[in-house]
């Protein structure tokens, strides 16, 4: 089987390949961006693509679209975030599966045989959190960056640090949660958070 991997983390993709190594004879390419992986996706015609969402340049969630749009093999998001938002943007953008980075290595097996056999697999923690959140539609109106942004907040990073984290400018930071709140509604920072733990993205 073609295996395609796509993270901005070397750890990550030498212990996937680790890991496919294992259960049987696949060929693994490795991509770090998003640009990296259309190109790959073009020559090597994967079966599965291990797709993670946080990545340098082009966003996981828009590479996520562009690879179904041109046809390219069935996707497994392994992801960071266990929160019902993402998961349901991933699965509605065309993943066949989503599995946490907090999975054991048995059940990412699982979930690679599931979607490259055709099925769809969600990790049991985030098909639960997906029944759970229903209410987090409100936040569909957000882009990924505004989402993130609101995500570190309700967190409990200050500005400055959320400025820090993401390599862009306070300023930029504070237009984009004014927008967020004018998108959402609110008019206080408080409310915003409230709104976020309410969602489940914390």
């Amino acid at each position: 089987m073609r295996v395609l991997v796509v993270d901005d983390h070397a750890i990550v993709r030498h212990g996937l390949a680790r890991l496919l190594a294992s259960d049987g004879d696949h060929q693994v390419s490795q991509a770090v961006d998003g640009r990296e992986a259309l190109d790959l996706a073009r020559t090597v015609h994967p079966d599965l693509i291990i797709l993670d969402l946080n990545l340098p340049g082009i966003g996981g969630l828009e590479l996520l679209r562009r690879l179904v749009q041109t046809g390219a093999g069935k996707i497994l998001i392994l992801s960071m975030h266990a929160e019902p938002l993402y998961a349901r943007r991933a699965l509605d953008a065309g993943a066949a599966g989503y599995v946490t980075k907090n999975a054991t290595p048995e059940e990412l097996l699982t979930a690679i045989r599931r979607v490259a056999g055709g099925g769809r697999y969600i990790e049991a923690e985030v098909a639960q959190t997906l029944a759970l959140g229903a209410g987090a539609e409100t936040l569909d109106v957000l882009t990924p960056r505004e989402l993130e942004i609101m995500r570190l907040l309700v967190q409990g990073s200050s500005l400055a640090e959320i400025a820090a984290a993401l390599g862009v400018g306070y300023k930029t930071v504070a237009n984009t949660l004014s927008l967020v709140k004018s998108k959402l509604g609110v008019a206080r920072t408080a409310d915003l958070v409230r709104l976020g733990i309410d969602t489940g993205i914390g």
